[in-house]
Formats: C-alpha cells, sequence, structure tokens
C-alpha cells in the first residue's frame, strides 16, 4: 500500500454554499444507492473510492450524489453521452445565484426565476440542481434529438422537475435564442457549456493528455471517461467561434434576458472575447472564476440593460 496522501476535510476552492465540499462519504451514498456498492473499493493509499476510468462506476456515482444532494429519483444518461462532474456544475449554479443577487440582500429564489440552459443535453444537470437549491424553474434547449428525449424522461420521472422543467428543441443547429425564446418570454439568466474543442482530433488528443496526466503514463487510445457525443465535445472554431457567435444573437434578446453567462474554458478565449463584448455595447461585462481541484475555470456574464432597467427588472420579478 503506498503512503497515504494526506486530504483536507474541505475542498476550499469550491462554492461556500456547494454541497461538493467535504469528501465523498461511500458508506452515505452507497444507503442512498445501493447500485453504487459494486464500484466502491479501496485505492492504493487505502481509501475508499470509485475508479473514474471506468464508465459505470462513474455514471453509479453520479446517480448516487444527485439521489442523496438533489432528491432525485430517476436519472440515466444514454451510452455515450457526457456524464458530467457534478461538482463543477453545481458551481456554475451557486455563482449565477451570487450573480443575480448583486448588491441585494438576498439570492432571488423560486420558481419565478427562470433560467434557460443552452444545451441541456442527456443529464439534465443544470435544471436539477438550480431547481433543487434555488426553486428556479428552466427551460433546457439542445439540439439533439437524443438527448432531448433522455432529458425530458428525466424531467417527467421527477415530480420537482416535472412542474418547473420545459425542454425545447432547438431544430436550427446554428441558432441559439432564436426559435426556443418566444416573443416577449424573458429569462433571469442563460448558462451554456460550450464544446470547447475545434475538431474530433482536437478532442481526442486533449483526451489523451488528460488521461497521460492521471494516469501517469502514455495511452493510444482516448477513453473518455465521460463520454460526449461531437456536438458535446467540439464544434468548427472552437469555443471562442461558438461564444461569439452567442453573443451576436444575445444581442437581439437583450430586452428579454437579464444576465447571458457562457462557461470558458481556456483563458486565451477571453480577449477576443471581450472585444465582441465591447463591439455589440454590451453595458456590463463579469469574469467569474470558479476553482476545481487543480483547475480553474471560468464563466462570463454580460447584459444589454442599464441601470434603470436592471433595477426594474428586479423589482417586477424578483
Amino acid at each position: 500500500m503506498h503512503k497515504k496522501k494526506p486530504h483536507p476535510k474541505v475542498k476550499s476552492e469550491l462554492h461556500p454554499r456547494s454541497q461538493h465540499r467535504e469528501r465523498y462519504n461511500f458508506d452515505v451514498l452507497i444507503k442512498s444507492s445501493p447500485e453504487l456498492a459494486p464500484f466502491v473499493a479501496p485505492n492504493k493509499y487505502g481509501d475508499n473510492s470509485v475508479d473514474f476510468f471506468n464508465p459505470k462506476a462513474v455514471l453509479a456515482l453520479n446517480k448516487a450524489l444527485l439521489k442523496h444532494h438533489y432528491k432525485v429519483e430517476f436519472w440515466d444518461i444514454p451510452k455515450h453521452y457526457l456524464c458530467p462532474p457534478i461538482p463543477g456544475r453545481a458551481d456554475y449554479i451557486h455563482n449565477i445565484a451570487d450573480l443575480l443577487k448583486g448588491d441585494r440582500k438576498e439570492i432571488p429564489k423560486g420558481n419565478n426565476i427562470k433560467g434557460l440552459d443552452i444545451g441541456v443535453g442527456a443529464s439534465c444537470i443544470y435544471p436539477i440542481i438550480g431547481n433543487h437549491e434555488y426553486g428556479w424553474s428552466f427551460i433546457g434547449s439542445d439540439t439533439n434529438e437524443t438527448a432531448i428525449i433522455s432529458a425530458k424522461q428525466i424531467e417527467q420521472r421527477n415530480s420537482n422537475l416535472k412542474s418547473n422543467v420545459e425542454i425545447r428543441r432547438q431544430e436550427q443547429a446554428n441558432n441559439f435564442f432564436h426559435g426556443i425564446l418566444k416573443p416577449e418570454e424573458k429569462v433571469d439568466f442563460t448558462m451554456c457549456n460550450p464544446p470547447f474543442h475545434a475538431s474530433a482530433k482536437d478532442a481526442e488528443k486533449a483526451s489523451l493528455k488528460k488521461l497521460k496526466n492521471l494516469k501517469g503514463k502514455r495511452q493510444s487510445k482516448a477513453l473518455l471517461n465521460f463520454g460526449g457525443q461531437n456536438n458535446e465535445l467540439w464544434t468548427k472554431g472552437g469555443e471562442a467561434r461558438f461564444v461569439k457567435d452567442m453573443i451576436y444573437e444575445s444581442k437581439h434578446f437583450g430586452k428579454q434576458c437579464f444576465w447571458f453567462t457562457s462557461l470558458i474554458s481556456k483563458e486565451v478565449t477571453l480577449k477576443p472575447t471581450y472585444k465582441i463584448l465591447q463591439k455589440v455595447n454590451a453595458t456590463d461585462v463579469k469574469t467569474i472564476e470558479m476553482g476545481q481541484g487543480n483547475k480553474v475555470s471560468r464563466f462570463i456574464a454580460w447584459t444589454f440593460l442599464t441601470e434603470q432597467e436592471q433595477k426594474d427588472w428586479a423589482n417586477e420579478r424578483w
């Protein structure tokens, strides 16, 4: 057995309100979801863990986390679809809550607060967390038919989601808001986890690098332990092009949404993104950094509302 690594009790880099700041308590998780039990075993340091290179183990862990922390009765995803790392997804939600709060005393809660999740995916993960933690309602959009069917099934089979989440198919692959937001329909925020690679080759290269870093040896074939379809992992022009297109289109919906947001995986994407936001006359732009493990992630937020319009919006809706 290897010498035991000291682990801090609390993962201080995660958001203070995150339910995932403490290390996984596998006894409690197995109690919530017994199907996790076969995948839990002592690692080389003697600590209970799961094999994160085994997609079935990762899926079972996610089911247990969602059941225990977010009271989800049913959750599953089709084979080879993206299986999201939940703590990082929760951080995006908690930081959006802080963004909505601004300098007000309290975070706006309840199903009057509505978010649009662009690319909701098969997992429906952001609506699950946002609804449980803050009572928000959601529109989830996606271009992929299988993802839509899966997300709808999750929404239908969880009573709390059924009345608070609406899944809509985006028929036009290049659109973000057109065809999803109805005329005069308002949302308090949008969120998106863009495909950040520019090609399938780039996506595989990044996966191989990640595996090499984790396992310490060269891998010849990428095993995507979190899965992912092409449209989830890469897009022509990568995330920079994707976010640029989203910003240009968001301008047409500037009075229908308070905060537009998108995750930005690569720091180099920020500079050109700021230039585009300046070009479209965004009235306020924020970059919110989030730490997860050794990795720093971030999302960018922008609005087209004037200060007065922001005040009026909050008074009317929150």
